[in-house]
């Protein structure tokens, strides 16, 4: 018997006057650019005015932004929907890209620290009335990438270099959504220091009601939702005994399934995702609500299919703390578990395990989190189901 999955992305609110309400995470399981509705394209580049610093690794978003517009044109879109400029002139989305490595407006990245919050603070301006820039008044989103630094961070560099300095230009240009993002991929595994300051940024992130465009997140999944973050996977695609972009993009047909265009120190198949990924987090910040295309998704097995495993209700529920939760695997797969609150904030997680075939319990224990009503869902491949669960004190 089909089953519906189960969205949550309505929960995650926004108004582009107010700014963010809740956590709003651009990650792999944001990129599917056919399920953005036309109507929310238009309307973002209506809305947004976008300042965006990068070096190499943060121009993958943009290459790949420039391939698709081509690669959706001949898809049947409106012509040139997804056109982008630094001007926003001829309806396109209005993106000022700084210049890498010169040494113009918003050049290097977030791991030249205290220059990327010098250049943000000198583009922007002195603080109007508004909540703005007096130097450029119409922009009201600002986002950084990074290139190799995290790996070689401390967790008070995090902190200190990084999440502090945007909560202080936050208060300083609240009328400006500034974007948080994650660093790249780099082979050190889930025990590197990669792996923990890009954690740290996620999970302040979701406690504090940020945008956050997850890079490292994309670079671990392929399109299907196989998992290779376990598996030293690296900003190339490569991991332990093979590249995963390259496998995809050879099964698969180019044109049609993926687009080339350049992808600095990577696969054109990565570049693609990144700009799925973004154009979603555009258009949730141009008032979008998360919910897919109608027109599209009718017959999209990624919202419609036959699950390869059985999730069965948490046990005891209502439940004192702790509780567990059953399921089945018809085969061995790749398995991952959440637990959001009624805002579709994660309020727990269990990283993914390899597990076979068979049946599973996963304990869970939700410490000192309030009574209420939350969410589980748990992750197999590239399917997931999820169901509710009560916790009473």
């Amino acid at each position: 018997m089909n089953k519906i999955v189960f969205l949550i992305y309505f929960l995650f609110l926004l108004t582009t006057n107010k700014g963010i309400t809740q956590a709003l995470v651009a990650d792999h399981l944001c990129a599917n650019i056919e399920h953005i509705p036309v109507a929310a394209i238009e309307e973002e580049k209506k809305n947004l005015h976008i300042g965006y610093g990068h070096t190499s690794h943060g121009s993958q978003i943009t290459s790949g932004m420039r391939g698709l517009v081509s690669f959706m044109n001949n898809k049947g879109y409106p012509h040139n929907l997804f056109q982008w400029n630094h001007s926003g002139s001829g309806g396109a989305l209005h993106l000022y890209e700084g210049d890498g490595y010169g040494e113009g407006d918003l050049d290097h990245d977030a791991g030249y620290y205290p220059n990327w919050v010098q250049e943000t603070r000198a583009y922007l301006g002195t603080p109007t009335t508004g909540g703005r820039g007096s130097n450029h008044p119409q922009m009201n989103v600002i986002m950084w990438s990074w290139c190799g630094q995290l790996s070689g961070y401390s967790s008070s560099d995090v902190q200190n270099n990084y999440l502090d300095e945007m909560s202080k230009l936050e208060i300083d240009y609240p009328g400006i959504i500034f974007v948080y993002m994650t660093g790249h991929s780099d082979g050190s595994g889930l025990k590197g220091t990669l792996h923990v300051n890009n954690q740290a940024i996620r999970d302040y992130c979701i406690a504090n009601n940020k945008a956050l465009f997850d890079f490292y997140d994309i670079e671990c999944y392929d399109p299907d939702g196989t998992y290779y973050g376990d598996k030293h996977v690296s900003d190339d695609c490569s991991y332990d005994g093979g590249n995963w972009a390259l496998e995809w993009q050879d099964s698969h047909q180019k044109g049609v399934d993926w687009y080339d265009c350049e992808s600095a120190h990577s696969q054109p198949l990565n570049a693609n995702l990144k700009a799925y990924a973004i154009w979603w987090l555009w258009a949730r910040l141009g008032g979008w609500d998360g919910q897919p295309d109608e027109t599209k998704v009718i017959n999209d097995n990624t919202l419609y299919f036959e699950p390869n495993f059985q999730l069965d209700q948490n046990y005891p529920n209502p439940f004192n703390s702790v509780t567990s939760i059953p399921y089945t695997l018809k085969e061995s797969a790749i398995v991952a578990l959440n637990i959001y609150n009624t805002a579709g904030q994660i309020v727990l997680a269990k990283p993914p395990k390899q597990k076979a075939d068979g049946t599973h319990e996963i304990r869970i224990n939700m410490g000192r989190l309030p009574s209420g009503l939350y969410y589980y869902r748990l992750f197999v491949g590239k399917d997931y189901e999820t169901k509710r669960l009560v916790l009473l004190r």
